[in-house]
């Protein structure tokens, strides 16, 4: 909100009194986008809209107190709030014409109050107010300082963790977020407007001058400028003011009303304050409205000058368009480029932009501003003026098409901050918008196309019609035809024909752009014409040939974020989730008998848009609340695999959400998927394959896949290796579902084991992650891995540490960890060096792996023929392990105790792990509620206390009061582990003393009666030493 009324708003110039907004359009727009913001407020964030402002906000208001009513206390001068803050202040208070307010809720409220007059109220507030952000949150986010982000936001509210500084993080970034929106409404006003630039307005004047003089039908009585000074970019404005837009000032004197002193600037043309009588210096503060033009503006101003111009409009139109002709052909360089160097800075600037960056294209003169570097002004020039130079009618449109194909995507690239998040990867860059060189060697058919959108533009229906037809007879395929079409302005003329009554035009035109949308740069001018909420309204059309082919162009346009985007908000998911139902006369599943052909390929493009357009969070929540899962899972039951394959696609991207993986199960989908897997088209497999492993994540779901008979298929699908894509996903079902034992049995049958060891070799990375994830499954009972090593598995899986992908390392550590608990496994990896390699993975950056390699480590170390020396072989490898443990993800935490604690059972390995710190580092964890920590910490200092004075440590390193508050856990290993780490301290009399203060005692009594025999052996033997002590006391103390 800061940025925007400080960069965007267009405020009176200073030197005049309190600078107030003025009253223009864009005022306007930031005004009500503000009240709209403050209303729905105290709705949408109820919490947020209770916290109080560190200071009030304060203004003089024309509000009346007898307006307020119930909640208020209301006097005849005065109104206060019945609701107040913590020290008894009212949130609003009101002492005509001064009022006070101290939270959003109140603000909300006020303007509900205001009703007819509330935008004034907004303005008179953010007048009062200049950066209300720095009142609401405090000096320390002001945000007229220019280095203030999001990121510094939270840095400063994250220093510190009360609720406060969350609360005022959320309203930080609601604010951050109004901030953007603002700015994003800004471009989009100022990209409507007609610019000026000095060129047009000197060829105004200079006509107006010709037309002008003594004499009653001349328009005006004189013309001038005020300054005859002109800067080599056309201005005659001084360089101050040149940065906010305006060219020159020209005093008019017409027939009927006195001399009229006007400001020019790229904006427009409006009435400034006149010369001053002491100085003569010019009052630059604008005193009235914005015109588009001089002529427009005097029109106005001047009934005489309107009378005369209306007898002398076609002499001045002739002459006007004459001077138009004349600089086009011989246009100066640096003019050229204006455009597109304003372009490029808009683009550059999305967010930072103000009045100065509304005219950006009026740099100030080089004499007046040398830290301008014009020296790469060619660099900026429009490389399709260049190439088309000299060939006005070719390179006409492409260049003007540009212009505002820039600013829209400045625009657009603005939306994009404060849309949904996705973990879309697909196409979000912009691809370079490359033109046809007009010298290139270009085929016959890119200038045949050009002739025929020629006809296009400029025929009658039937010409339309048949000119489409001829259109639709070139290659559209090829890449020089679509961008023919393209570079001529024929997207322009065929998305207006979507908009005619006539169908055949519609039709024709929809072929076409369905053909050619499938390039990546036509996608993105489709989406800047305006031509995707057109196809949404065919949507709705009768005629069901135009609607499939709408959604099919949907589909193919679909295939980026805004376009995605686009689509949701102008209601378009509704819509297509309505093309699905193409059995609604039938009341039992739909089987292909029920449909009409032309039916079935209405939901065939219907389920295919919806495929792309489920690529995005806010799409497929949008999906599922209009009523999509029971559509899709009715079309399911039909035979006809083009239909099949977007409809399974569609369900593939939505089961990455947990509650479509839920609705998926409800909906008894998993059946009709196992069942596509026998299908013998090779897609829908892989798209089967790819939904059933998004849903085999839930163990209803795993058991599902395998009473329906689908473990089968997928593990004959392994035998084809040539289609990758299927491959992974077959691969990836198969990982996903051997999390269950009954499966994993299953595929031992169905010898998939065997199959997954072959594909350890030769394959990509995206399919050895899904086979070492699988393998890593199976190889948790003993007849696997017994079947890994026998198949020569585990050579190809310790190559496979040496690897970067960080998914794949996190699988292979598993399934090695896995392999490791057989003796004769473990010896083959030993000689393979595998144990040194997964040691190095403990200095990975990723926490993932780390705490991945530190697992498999501790069966290698328990299954190792000489573990202690094969440990200390590892040069700094016991240091590297201690270290570890100042690390802050609890995953690497539990895995490097875990380790530890096997390692300390060499007597050697532990003296040198004492010597680096450990007990100390280990004292440390000792505050933790993770039970998994809680678990492999005590045992790991149990362990450790075989040495030395490290009883003695722990006690002095505070950590056996923790231990004892371990025994209140629910987790019966973390008891276990607890009890034998409090056995080994109570050796120490301090440690007992300790473990007697803290309740340990009542606690282990409980354990003593436990099933777990050595659980009630550690608990027994901790009672005893403790009472043991105090004997020993009672004894001295009598004695």
């Amino acid at each position: 909100m800061g940025e925007a009324l400080t960069k965007s708003a267009q405020w009176t110039a200073a030197g005049h009194g309190t600078r107030t907004l003025e009253i223009t359009p864009l005022n306007e727009v930031i005004l009500k986008e503000i009240m709209m913001f403050v209303e729905s407020f105290i709705y949408k964030y109820p919490q947020e809209a209770k916290y109080v402002f560190v200071e009030p906000l304060e203004w003089k208001t024309n509000l009346d107190p007898s307006a307020f009513e119930s909640g208020y206390i209301v006097s005849e001068t005065t109104v206060k709030s019945e609701e107040v803050d913590e020290s008894g202040q009212p949130l609003l208070f009101l002492s005509v014409p001064h009022i006070k307010i101290r939270n959003f809720g109140q603000l909300s409220r006020l303007l509900l109050i205001a009703k007819d007059t509330k935008l004034k109220e907004a303005q008179a507030c953010i007048e009062a107010n200049r950066d209300p952000v720095a009142k609401i949150l405090g000096l320390d986010y002001n945000t007229v300082k220019e280095d203030t982000s999001t990121v510094n936001i939270l840095d400063k509210i994250t220093k510190d963790e009360d609720s406060e500084s969350e609360m005022k993080m959320k309203i930080a970034m609601l604010l951050r977020q109004l901030d953007v929106h603002l700015l994003n409404h800004c471009l989009k006003h100022i990209s409507l407007q007609i610019s000026l630039n000095p060129t047009s307005v000197k060829n105004d004047i200079e006509l107006l001058k010709n037309f002008s003089g003594k004499g009653e039908q001349t328009v005006l009585e004189s013309i001038d400028y005020t300054s005859d000074y002109e800067f080599s970019n056309g201005c005659r404005a001084p360089p101050w003011r040149q940065i906010h837009g305006e060219i020159c000032y020209v005093l008019v004197k017409p027939h009927d009303v006195e001399t009229l002193c006007i400001t020019c600037s790229a904006e427009g043309v409006f009435l400034n304050g006149g010369k001053t009588d002491d100085e003569g210096e010019i009052d630059y503060e604008r005193k009235g409205e914005l015109y588009k033009d001089l002529v427009t503006f005097l029109k106005e101003k001047s009934a005489k000058f309107s009378e005369n111009m209306s007898k002398q409009g076609i002499k001045f139109r002739n002459a006007q368009k004459k001077e138009k002709e004349e600089p086009t052909n011989e246009l100066p360089e640096k003019e050229e480029a204006a455009p597109v160097q304003k372009a490029i800075t808009l683009e550059k600037n999305q967010i930072n932009f103000g009045k100065s960056q509304m005219t950006k294209r009026l740099e100030p003169s080089l004499n007046w501003k040398a830290t301008v570097d014009f020296k790469d002004r060619n660099l900026l020039r429009d490389p399709q003026v260049e190439k088309h130079r000299g060939k006005p009618e070719r390179s006409g449109p492409p260049v003007l098409c540009g212009r505002a194909q820039l600013a829209r995507k400045s625009t657009e690239k603005t939306e994009e901050i404060v849309s949904e998040s996705s973990s879309e990867s697909e196409e979000d860059e912009e691809p370079s918008d490359h033109r046809q060189e007009a010298n290139a060697d270009l085929p016959s058919e890119y200038w045949q196309i050009q002739k025929v959108v020629k006809y296009l533009k400029g025929g009658n229906q039937t010409a339309t019609v048949i000119a489409l037809c001829s259109m639709k007879d070139f290659n559209l395929a090829q890449e020089t035809c679509q961008l023919a079409i393209r570079d001529v302005g024929g997207l322009e003329v065929l998305i207006n024909l979507l908009d005619t009554d006539e169908v055949k035009c519609k039709i024709g035109s929809l072929k076409i752009l369905m053909e050619i949308s499938h390039n990546p740069q036509i996608r993105r001018n489709i989406v800047d014409l305006g031509g995707l909420p057109i196809m949404v309204n065919i949507l709705d059309s009768p005629h069901k040939s135009l609607k499939c082919l709408a959604a099919e162009t949907i589909a193919n346009v679909a295939k980026f974020r805004r376009a995605r985007r686009a689509v949701r908000h102008h209601g378009g998911i509704t819509k297509l989730v309505a093309l699905l139902d193409c059995g609604k006369s039938s009341a039992e599943p739909a089987q292909p008998s029920l449909y009409d052909a032309r039916d079935v390929d209405v939901a065939r493009c219907g389920a295919l848009a919806l495929w792309s357009c489920s690529r995005s969070y806010a799409n497929k929540e949008a999906i599922r609340k209009a009523g999509g899962i029971p559509l899709l899972a009715r079309l399911l039951k039909t035979s006809h695999e083009n239909m099949l394959i977007p409809v399974v696609g569609t369900l593939q991207e939505c089961a990455s959400e947990e509650n479509y993986r839920a609705a998926i199960k409800a909906e008894r989908i998993i059946e009709d998927l196992v069942k596509n897997l026998n299908s013998t088209n090779e897609q829908l497999q892989e798209h089967c394959a790819m939904a059933i492993y998004q849903c085999a994540e839930d163990e209803e779901t795993r058991d599902l896949v395998r009473l329906h008979g689908g473990l089968k298929p997928l593990a004959s699908l392994l035998n084809n290796t040539d289609n990758k894509e299927r491959l992974a996903a077959v691969t990836g079902a198969i990982w996903k579902c051997s999390m269950s034992k009954e499966n994993v049995t299953k595929f031992r049958e169905y010898k998939a084991i065997e199959t997954l060891v072959e594909l350890l070799t030769d394959q990509p990375e995206e399919v050895l992650v899904n086979v070492v994830g699988a393998l890593g499954e199976c190889c948790q009972e003993y007849e696997n891995r017994v079947l890994v090593r026998k198949c020569g598995g585990i050579q190809p899986l310790v190559k496979l540490l040496v690897g970067t992908n960080q998914a794949l390392l996190v699988n292979v550590t598993k399934a090695v960890g896995a392999c490791a608990v057989e003796p004769e496994s473990m010896m083959t990896i030993d000689r393979l060096d595998g144990v040194r390699l997964l040691w190095s993975l403990l200095k990975n950056p990723h926490p993932e792996v780390k705490a991945s390699a530190a697992w498999a480590l501790c069966p290698c170390i328990q299954n190792a023929k000489d573990s202690g020396e094969m440990v200390r072989s590892f040069v700094g490898g016991l240091e590297l392990v201690v270290n570890l443990l100042k690390s802050d993800n609890k995953e690497v935490l539990a895995s490097v105790c875990a380790a530890i604690t096997n390692i300390a059972k060499d007597q050697e390995n532990l003296a040198v792990i004492t010597d680096h710190g450990v007990v100390p580092l280990l004292s440390k964890l000792a505050n933790t509620n993770n039970d998994k920590l809680r678990h492999h910490l005590a045992e790991a200092i149990s362990c450790c206390c075989m040495w030395g004075r490290n009883r003695v440590a722990f006690g002095e390193y505070k950590a056996v009061a923790p231990l004892v508050r371990y025994l209140k856990s629910n987790d019966p290993s973390v008891h276990r582990a607890t009890a034998q780490a409090l056995y080994q301290l109570s050796e120490e009399a301090d440690n007992c003393i300790t473990m007697h203060e803290n309740g340990a005692v009542k606690l282990l009594l409980h354990m003593v009666g436990s099933p777990d025999q050595d659980l009630q052996e550690a608990a027994a033997g901790c009672i005893s030493n403790i009472r043991r002590l105090a004997l020993a006391t009672e004894k001295a103390r009598y004695t």
